[in-house]
């Protein structure tokens, strides 16, 4: 089309082009400017839903203490801040069109004032400049549907950063190029000088060896922040050590696929997260393909069974978000039905008794008896009462373990095991509540 524009007329060609490169300067300069007020527009819209989730998460603490008055503040002032970055970026395209436009028009007054001058002079037909006009209109088509489309491109390019970020997030922990897939564990968990730290400056793990046989019940006591919790996360390869080795059965567990290592470990954790899904499916979550008489046997062992078949459909019934519609030793008891229906040789529980009253306590204690048959068992425990006849206790400080042996052992040798426990059992004998 400029070929033809140009055979037509090559000073009007000229004179139509050389308002491009302000088009296109603006075009580019408005279109950065756009996409910024949109990567800003997202991540608001990422804050106001963040607020909203924890607000209607936490629903019964805002009204426990009356806080619905600020919440509502919060949520007005995350609103109109909205408002005003929607209205920014609105303002940026809204602005784009009629300067584009606005150029348009002055290249094609440049033209026509142009080319009437040669019409009047003879040097050029008005058939030659009605056509040369059509053709200038359509040279300055794309450049001005560009401009429309500008917002929308902007809109999508910040959603596909976004999603790109996701995507090419690094896995810190990675199978070895020839990884092997676990074979059924018998549970011997070994940890050899084992040192980890989340960041280089701040070592969590010192020198951490011990060795639980399979078939062994052994607890990981100490004050809180010591590292109990990231020994447990070792095992199943959430992270890795900064050095020395974790062993199953004497093979270091980062030779293994980490999706056939973890389908040996269960878990049943202090805050037991469910799905808003029917209760036979969040028994099921760890092994999808099971049957329902297989569902049922397991909320069995883990004491649910009367509670679920009393809900209003059963095993069927749809469990709210995060499972607030059951007590927590109810949530517990299908989380342990979770583990039970995965029969694995290594079970790892962090404290599953916390915050129940003495009846959920007794029932949950019940099925966890019922679960540990068999089982290598790693618990993490803060009340040492719940522990008293682990086979052996680990005593964690500052990263290290300071102690290990039973119950009586660790009792008779005094440290710092014995101190936990007497302040523990003083504790709960001196509590009054008034």
């Amino acid at each position: 089309m400029i070929a033809v524009m140009f055979y037509l007329n090559w000073r009007f060609t000229l004179i139509a082009l050389s308002v491009a490169p302000f088009l296109f300067t603006i075009v580019y300069s408005y279109t950065r400017r756009i996409k910024k007020a949109s990567r800003a527009v997202r991540k608001k819209e990422g804050e106001i839903t963040s607020v909203v989730e924890e607000v209607l998460s936490s629903i019964r603490v805002v009204k426990a203490f009356a806080r619905e008055d600020y919440e509502v503040r919060r949520l007005e002032e995350q609103g109109l801040e909205g408002v005003e970055v929607a209205l920014r970026a609105r303002s940026l395209k809204a602005k784009l069109t009629p300067i584009v436009d606005l150029i348009v028009a002055m290249g094609t007054c440049l033209v026509l004032w142009f080319g009437s001058r040669l019409v009047m002079s003879g040097s050029l037909s008005a058939g030659e400049l009605v056509v040369f006009i059509l053709y200038l209109g359509k040279m300055y088509k794309p450049m001005q549907e560009l401009s429309k489309m500008t917002d929308t491109y902007s809109k999508a390019a910040v959603g596909y950063e976004r999603i790109e970020e996701i995507l090419e997030t690094k896995n810190e922990i990675k199978d070895a190029r020839r990884a092997l897939r676990a074979p059924r564990f018998k549970g011997n968990v070994e940890f050899d000088h084992v040192s980890f730290s989340y960041t280089p400056d701040t070592p969590i793990l010192r020198d951490v060896s011990f060795s639980i046989k399979a078939g062994q019940v052994a607890a990981l006591v100490g004050p809180t922040g010591t590292g109990k919790s990231s020994i447990v996360s070792l095992i199943p390869r959430f992270y890795d050590p900064t050095s020395g080795a974790i062993k199953i059965d004497g093979a270091d567990v980062r030779t293994f696929r980490q999706k056939s290592l973890r389908q040996q470990i269960s878990f049943v954790l202090q805050e037991t997260m469910l799905f808003h899904a029917p209760v036979w499916q969040n028994i099921a979550y760890s092994k999808p393909e099971a049957s329902r008489e297989e569902i049922i046997q397991a909320a069995e062992v883990a004491n649910a069974n009367e509670f679920i078949e009393k809900l209003a459909d059963g095993y069927d019934t749809i469990l709210g978000e995060r499972g607030m519609t059951l007590s927590g030793g109810q949530r517990q008891r299908i989380a342990i039905a979770r583990a039970v229906i995965r029969n694995t040789p290594i079970l790892i529980l962090d404290e599953p008794t916390s915050g129940l009253d003495s009846a959920s306590e007794k029932l949950v204690f019940e099925a966890l008896d019922r679960l540990m048959q068999g089982r290598t068992v790693i618990v993490i425990a803060h009340r040492l009462s719940t522990i008293r006849k682990a086979d052996v206790i680990f005593v964690v400080q500052n990263g290290r373990i300071v102690q290990s042996g039973n119950h009586d052992e660790l009792l008779q040798r005094g440290g710092l095991y014995s101190e936990l426990y007497e302040l523990q059992f003083n504790s709960e004998e001196s509590v009054d509540i008034r």
